[in-house]
């Protein structure tokens, strides 16, 4: 019985250490940060600001970091001309941050790169894909909203 235990153990760090490398080697969050000229963080926050403007608390929870780092991330992006800041009518001692045209196709380019298949991907056969895809579709965690952090 602890022959069995120990095999499937294995297998399941065998599994995990081959798509941990597929997605650590790929460096996606690199690439993103490189082609846009923004830190992984920047590139977050706008990628969040595409769902909706928030005020700049909701962001800071949105990015889990405190208020005061996320009025650095929104100087400098205002700065870059990708997004602004306006008193929001309701309570004036809140802000609300939201994309510029120029945010938003940052964001977008941004979002398109992150969720393009690895290319380790691309070279299994259609029947390998449609049952890695049938596999990962029964694993609970992995039927998230899609977007990575």
């Amino acid at each position: 019985m602890i022959d069995i235990a120990v095999d499937r153990d294995k297998e399941l760090r065998l599994a995990w250490d081959r798509i941990r490398t597929m997605v650590f080697d790929d460096n996606r969050r690199g690439e993103v940060s490189a082609a846009v000229g923004l830190s992984w963080v920047k590139v977050k926050a706008l990628r969040r600001l595409l769902r909706k403007p928030m005020p700049m608390r909701e962001l800071a929870a949105e990015l889990v970091t405190d208020k005061p780092y996320v009025t650095q991330i929104v100087d400098a992006l205002e700065q870059r001309g990708l997004v602004t800041r306006t008193v929001d009518a309701k309570d004036r001692r809140c802000r609300i941050v939201a994309l510029t045209e120029a945010g938003r196709e940052t964001a977008l380019r941004s979002e398109e790169m992150l969720t393009r298949p690895p290319a380790a991907l691309a070279e299994l056969s259609e029947r390998d894909l449609a049952e890695l895809t049938r596999i990962l579709a029964g694993i609970p965690a992995a039927r998230g909203d899609g977007e990575p952090s």
